[in-house]
């Protein structure tokens, strides 16, 4: 049986010339299912839990089809694509919520650091052994997911030199999360980090993986990946998102092989292995050079995609959703959409005309989409 899967995605609002304009107040007020993060040039929105991967495509594609109708009602705006302030605005914070507590220690905390769009990938797990075996698999293999979705080159109209700007700036708190042995490791080390005061709450853990769940620490039901940059294709978040589910029923099936806890390398080394990993793919996203968990050996992220595929396409066929990860082939051959972006500033345009060029691309994609896969809205 298919995993349940759902996501949150984060997006920036503005103009089709790239500038990131703030609405996040007046659309959480409007739309239902819409969140607004602690700066408001960017907007939340959260799928339900589904199975059938049909299914999770018009979830995915008509709230921004609301939303896209919302933000022509107010003016010349639309969605923007990218995890950065890709044009500008990295200098300043914009308020969502002025009276929120909790969005003032983030501004006077991390700046604009956190003003970054993504998105969250959560699936759902039988059990609570399996969550944690699932985060533990997942954090390791968490670069090779940033390595396919990387998606902001720019920083405030400028070559960044990395192809997750994102993932570079971006506050990961606390600095060091172990991989959780099981249930009670966890719970254990939350309280720690409470009491010391490097986690403000419960929602204050911001690593590549978390366990979550209704009532975190204590009942949990799904594993989530944060560390993905915002892939605006639906096609391609369910084309990644297959190869995680793939993964997981391996695990499911294989627990023993596939926890990095049974393999050679201690915790330490892992947690280790992670932060270069991580580093590692926000630079160089598939050509990087990473270390195996399994092995200790070196290998480059697009290798080790390819191989991890052959192995998915044999768990994806009998259940049916073979179809969805076939479009990481594509991607695989022409590079993710920070190396297609790199490639047009190394051809003569500037990041500016790559970024309106994207912009007006996503949203005729989504309609096509609409008109083809869903019912359309408005």
């Amino acid at each position: 049986m298919l995993l349940t899967k759902g996501f949150e995605v984060e997006m920036y609002t503005g103009t089709a010339t790239g500038e990131v304009v703030g609405l996040s107040d007046l659309i959480c007020q409007t739309l239902p299912g819409f969140v607004r993060e602690p700066d408001r040039r960017n907007v939340e929105y959260i799928t339900p839990p589904l199975r059938r991967y049909e299914d999770l495509i018009c979830a995915l594609l008509q709230p921004r089809a609301r939303l896209r109708q919302y933000l022509r009602s107010l003016g010349p705006y639309t969605l923007l694509p990218g995890s950065t302030l890709a044009l500008g605005g990295a200098d300043h914070f914009e308020r969502s919520d002025p009276g929120n507590p909790y969005h003032d220690y983030i501004e006077r905390t991390y700046g604009t650091q956190v003003v970054t769009a993504s998105i969250h990938i959560n699936v759902g797990l039988p059990d609570i052994e399996s969550i944690f075996r699932a985060c533990r698999l997942l954090r390791v293999e968490a670069p090779l997911y940033l390595a396919l979705s990387a998606s902001s080159p720019f920083l405030d109209g400028q070559v960044t030199g990395s192809h997750s700007s994102r993932w570079q700036v971006f506050p990961k708190t606390p600095a060091q999360v172990p991989l959780f042995r099981d249930h009670a490791h966890y719970i254990t080390w939350m309280q720690e980090q409470l009491a010391l005061g490097t986690m403000q709450n419960v929602r204050h853990l911001w690593a590549s993986v978390r366990p979550n769940g209704p009532e975190r620490p204590y009942h949990l039901n799904w594993v989530e990946l944060r560390i993905c940059d915002l892939v605006g294709d639906p096609v391609m978040i369910l084309a990644i998102t297959a190869l995680i589910e793939a993964r997981l029923l391996h695990l499911l099936a294989e627990p023993e092989a596939l926890d990095p806890l049974r393999g050679s390398l201690t915790p330490t080394e892992l947690e280790i292995l992670c932060h270069h990993n991580e580093q590692a793919a926000a630079r160089q996203s598939l050509s990087a050079t990473l270390i195996d968990w399994q092995t200790g050996r070196e290998r480059v992220a697009q290798e080790w995609i390819e191989q991890l595929l052959t192995e998915a396409w044999r768990i994806v066929q009998p259940q049916g959703f073979g179809c969805f990860l076939a479009p990481l082939q594509t991607l695989l051959k022409q590079g993710n959409e920070a190396q297609r972006w790199l490639q047009q500033v190394n051809q003569g345009s500037s990041p500016a005309q790559v970024y309106q060029q994207a912009i007006q691309e996503l949203a005729s994609q989504e309609q096509a989409m609409l008109e083809t896969l869903c019912q359309a809205v408005g």
